[in-house]
C-alpha cells in the first residue's frame, strides 16, 4: 500500500506521482519509495515510483519533491 507524500507543496499518491512524471494518466502504479540520490537541479529529495503507462510497458520514474525535475528509465 502506498503512502501519500508531499511533492512541490501538495500531497500525492503513487498514481498521482506517476502522472506528474509521465504527463498523462497511467494504468497502474506501485508504492512510492525514496530514491538513493539528490535532485541534479536543486539538490532536493527524489522519490521513485514504478508504473505502467500502457498495458505493455513498465517504467520506473523519479521526481524531485521540491522542483519540476523528473526522469524515467523508459524509452
Amino acid at each position: 500500500m502506498s503512502e501519500n507524500r508531499v511533492v512541490q507543496g501538495r500531497m500525492v499518491t503513487a498514481e498521482t506521482l506517476a502522472e506528474l512524471i509521465e504527463g498523462e494518466s497511467v494504468m497502474e502504479a506501485e508504492s512510492i519509495e525514496e530514491a538513493d540520490r539528490a535532485c541534479p537541479d536543486c539538490g532536493g529529495s527524489v522519490l521513485e515510483v514504478g508504473y505502467m503507462p500502457s498495458v505493455t510497458e513498465f517504467v520506473v520514474g523519479r521526481k524531485c519533491q521540491d522542483c519540476d525535475w523528473s526522469e524515467t528509465d523508459g524509452d
